[in-house]
């Protein structure tokens, strides 16, 4: 398995440095706009600060790069001390960045130094909490596509800081014929072959994976072949038992669709491959995590 400093320089690379500063400096220019005018108001541009980031409560920590790079952005004058790194396990009260130089600029990045960090070390947190629930099981746990807009990568990141595993990126690096996919093309039989053929005549090499929705479209899928995956969607864990033992490791087997920390382990008790949770990037608390003057 990839560590996390591996990881990071994988989604780094995708993201692509110029990138990653375009979306900083989108977000500092949202907050900025015309000038900081509380820190300009009353802060001398010579008056020197040190501040210290601190979590204020118990979780993963993920971001710390990228908060980083918020303050390099706003003045590379400042000195940044990373005493956290991403996928560190932190407890309320820990020390996790010392910031020093001109106090105007450590002001002015905070805010987005935060955002950032905050969010991401949500994603972590919950996703390090929802593995934990599977702990001793087979099954892996997914995110999946639902995610901020212009975050995809970090998110997805955060969720591998958290130890859970990424699924597709988007909609290039891998075939999903889900269910309107299957009803625009008129059944799953001339789906998969139509994306054989699509992927034949572009000389591209996807894996494919398939979304069914009772049996009996099982049933068709384990009869046409021609997939890498099948996910099972909206399954209720009896039906779900009995397509995992149906597909009897001939395919992989992913479960989506309404599952909860509360119903979790008992579907992943079915022995199926994979579970993906939407609700791991979209539906998220920030970990509280402060920027504090340091005098």
């Amino acid at each position: 398995m990839e560590t996390v400093n591996q990881q990071k320089n994988k989604f780094f690379d995708m993201m692509d440095i110029s990138n990653l500063d375009t979306l900083i400096r989108m977000a500092l220019h949202e907050d900025i706009g015309d000038g900081d005018h509380s820190t300009l108001a009353c802060i001398p541009p010579t008056a020197q600060g040190q501040a210290k980031m601190i979590a204020k409560q118990d979780g993963i920590i993920c971001g710390i790069d990228v908060a980083i790079r918020v303050f390099e952005l706003v003045d590379p004058t400042l000195n940044i001390i990373a005493v956290a790194e991403d996928g560190d396990i932190v407890d309320k009260g820990d020390l996790l960045m010392l910031v020093s130089g001109p106090a105007a600029s450590i002001l002015t990045a905070e805010r987005t130094a935060l955002n950032y960090i905050q969010r991401l070390s949500g994603i972590a947190t919950e996703a390090h909490r929802m593995v934990a629930l599977l702990d001793g099981l087979h099954t892996r746990l997914l995110d999946t596509r639902k995610t901020t807009p212009n975050m995809r990568m970090l998110e997805k990141y955060a969720v591998h800081c958290g130890g859970a595993t990424n699924h597709r990126f988007g909609l290039f690096d891998m075939v999903m014929l889900k269910d309107n996919h299957i009803d625009f093309a008129g059944g799953i039989e001339p789906a998969i072959d139509r994306t054989h053929e699509y992927l034949k005549a572009h000389n591209k090499d996807l894996r494919i994976e398939i979304e069914v929705r009772n049996l009996d479209e099982l049933d068709t899928v384990l009869r046409h072949g021609g997939v890498d995956r099948i996910m099972l969607d909206n399954f209720d864990i009896d039906t779900l038992r009995t397509a995992v033992q149906r597909i009897a490791g001939r395919y992989e087997t992913e479960a989506s669709g309404g599952i909860t920390e509360k119903t979790l382990r008992q579907y992943a008790e079915t022995g199926v491959d994979f579970i993906s949770v939407g609700a791991l990037t979209h539906h998220i608390k920030s970990l509280d995590i402060s920027l504090v003057s340091n005098l």
